[in-house]
C-alpha cells in the first residue's frame, strides 16, 4: 500500500488522530488534548462509545442488577415476604438495558466529544504511511487524516469464533447478542467458562432460559483463586445452570439458519454435539452463545504498510508507544496487555499525558508517563451470584514466580455481612509477599462485595505495610470488617 497523494487528496490535519471511538480512544484524545489549543479526531465505524457503552459492561450489568436486588430481598426476613416472584420482569428489564445503553443511539457520545473539542469522523480508518490514516465512508467517500504528533490505535477486539464443524455457519450468538437479546431462548448451550460466559448464564437463568454451559476445562474463570470459581460454579448450579466441564462442542447443525439480528434467535433450533472424553451427547436448543475469547481488532487497519503484523496484538512500552515507530499508540485491548474496559482506560491516560508531554517537550520523568498497573495491580469484579472481586496476584501465580509468600483466608462472617442476610455466604484471601510484608493479591466472593476491591487495590498499588495497613480500621458494622479478620491473622 502507498501512501496517497495528498495534492489530490481532501487532507485534514489534526495534532493527535485516534482510531476507534470506544471509551479507551475517547480517553487518549480527552487527556491529549485537554487544557490546550491543541486539536484531535475520533475515526469510528459504528457507534462512539464502543462496545462497553452498548454491547458490553454498560448492557450486561444492567441486565444483572434485578436478579441480585431480587436476591438480596429474598436474603432479609423483613422483604422475603415482600418478593412474590423469583424472576425479573422481562419486559421492564430489557427496557432498562435500553435505557442504560441508549438503545445503541451514540448521540449523546458525539456531542461529549465535540465539546470536548474532538472531532469524530465516521468510517473505516487505515494507516498508509507514517501519521496518516485514510477513512473510508459507508457511501465510499476518502478522507486523509494527517497527525502532526500522533496516532493511536484503539480499535478494541472482537469475538473469537473456534473453528468447530458448522458451528460457524450456525450463526451462533456472541456477547453483542447476549447483552441485547430482544427474544429469551428456551434453551441456550454457552461455550466458554470465563467472565462473559458467567455473566451472560446468570441472566439468562434469571429470564428463565435453560442453560448448558460447555466448558473444556475443570474450572470456570481459570485465573482466579480456586475457590472464587468453585462458589461462583454453585451460585450457577443453584440458578438451575447446567455446568459441564471437560466438555467440548464436537459439531453443530443447524437448518434454516437466519440473519435476523442482535438478540434474536438465528435460525431453527440447534443440534449440539458434545464431547466429554469417549463420550458424545446430542442436545437441542435454541440458540448457541460462544464466549470463547475475544481477538484483537488489528484486521485490516493497514500495519503492514508501515512495517508491522498485518495481525494480532500490537505490542507497546510502558508509555503506550509503538517500538520503532514513536509517532504511533496502542491501547485497550488492541496491545494484548489486558483486555478490561478501566485498564485500557487507564493506559488510554497514561498514553494521552505522553503524547501532551511529547507534544510540549517536556520530559517523561514522572512515574505517570509510564504503565504499571496493568500489569500485577489489575481490579477486577466478575458480578455473578455471588459476586467475585479480585486484584493484583493469585497465591498459584505468586508461588510461580518464586516469592516467598504468606496468605491470609477467612469466610465474610462479621456483623455486617450478617446484616445483609442471615444465611450470608462468602470468603476472602490476602496474598502477602513474606520478605516486603506488603499485600500483592487479593479475592473476595459473596454478595455486596464489588466495593471492596477498590481497598485492595490502593494498598497493592501503594505497596503499603501490614504495619500500616493494620491502622486502616474498617467501619462497623459493614461487610469490610472481613479486613479485620484478615489482618488479625498476620498480625
Amino acid at each position: 500500500m502507498t501512501a496517497p497523494d495528498l495534492e489530490s487528496t481532501q487532507v485534514r490535519t489534526y495534532d493527535v488522530v485516534v482510531v476507534g471511538g470506544g471509551p479507551v480512544g475517547e480517553n487518549v484524545a480527552d487527556y491529549a488534548i485537554r487544557g490546550s489549543d491543541r486539536t484531535a479526531a475520533i475515526v469510528e465505524h459504528q457507534l462512539l462509545g464502543g462496545e462497553c457503552s452498548y454491547w458490553a459492561c454498560m448492557p450486561s450489568k444492567a441486565l444483572l442488577g434485578a436478579g441480585a436486588a431480587l436476591a438480596a430481598a429474598r436474603a432479609l426476613p423483613g422483604s422475603a415476604p415482600r418478593v412474590v416472584d423469583d424472576r425479573p420482569e422481562p419486559d421492564a428489564l430489557l427496557g432498562w438495558r435500553d435505557t442504560v445503553n441508549h438503545s445503541r443511539d451514540d448521540a449523546s457520545q458525539v456531542a461529549w466529544a465535540r465539546g470536548a473539542g474532538i472531532e469524530v469522523v465516521r468510517g473505516h480508518g487505515r494507516i498508509v504511511a507514517d501519521r496518516l490514516v485514510v477513512v473510508e465512508s459507508a457511501d465510499g467517500g476518502r478522507l486523509t487524516l494527517h497527525a502532526r504528533h500522533a496516532v493511536v490505535i484503539a480499535t478494541g477486539s472482537v469475538a473469537s469464533i473456534p473453528p468447530i464443524p458448522g458451528l460457524r455457519e450456525a450463526l451462533p450468538w456472541t456477547s453483542r447478542d447476549a447483552t441485547n437479546l430482544v427474544e429469551v431462548p428456551d434453551r441456550i448451550a454457552i461455550l466458554g467458562g470465563g467472565v462473559v460466559a458467567c455473566e451472560a448464564a446468570t441472566w439468562l437463568a434469571d429470564l428463565g432460559a435453560a442453560v448448558t454451559m460447555v466448558i473444556r476445562g475443570d474450572r470456570v474463570l481459570p485465573k482466579a483463586e480456586p475457590f472464587a470459581s468453585e462458589r461462583i460454579v454453585g451460585g450457577l448450579r443453584k440458578l438451575g445452570v447446567d455446568v459441564r466441564f471437560g466438555t467440548t462442542i464436537a459439531s453443530v447443525d443447524r437448518p434454516g439458519v437466519a440473519d435476523t439480528g442482535y438478540g434474536r434467535l438465528h435460525g431453527e433450533p440447534a443440534r449440539v454435539v458434545l464431547s466429554s472424553g469417549d463420550t458424545d451427547e446430542d442436545i437441542t436448543v435454541d440458540e448457541i452463545l460462544v464466549a470463547a475469547g475475544r481477538t484483537p481488532a488489528t484486521t485490516d487497519l493497514g500495519l503492514d504498510s508501515i512495517g508491522l503484523e498485518a495481525h494480532g496484538p500490537v505490542a507497546v512500552d510502558d508509555h503506550m508507544t509503538v517500538d520503532g515507530h514513536p509517532w504511533l499508540y496502542a491501547v485497550g485491548d488492541v496491545n494484548g496487555r489486558v483486555a478490561l474496559t478501566h485498564m485500557g482506560k487507564y493506559q488510554a491516560r497514561v498514553a494521552g499525558d505522553v503524547i501532551a508531554a511529547r507534544a510540549q517537550r517536556r520530559e517523561l520523568d514522572n512515574p505517570r508517563y509510564a504503565a504499571s498497573a496493568d500489569r500485577d495491580a489489575i481490579p477486577q469484579v466478575v458480578f455473578t451470584r455471588p459476586e467475585m472481586a479480585s486484584v493484583g496476584l493469585t497465591e498459584a501465580q505468586v508461588r510461580e514466580r518464586g516469592i516467598e509468600v504468606q496468605i491470609a483466608e477467612t469466610d465474610i462472617a462479621v456483623a455486617g455481612s450478617y446484616l445483609a442476610g442471615p444465611d450470608y455466604s462468602g470468603r476472602a484471601k490476602l496474598v502477602i509477599d513474606r520478605d516486603r510484608g506488603v499485600l500483592i493479591g487479593a479475592t473476595f466472593v459473596g454478595a455486596g462485595i464489588a466495593e471492596l476491591v477498590h481497598s485492595a487495590t490502593v494498598a497493592v498499588v501503594g505497596e503499603v505495610s501490614l504495619d500500616r495497613l493494620w491502622h486502616a480500621v474498617p467501619s462497623y458494622p459493614t461487610i469490610s470488617e472481613v479486613w479485620l479478620r484478615l489482618l488479625e491473622q498476620l498480625h
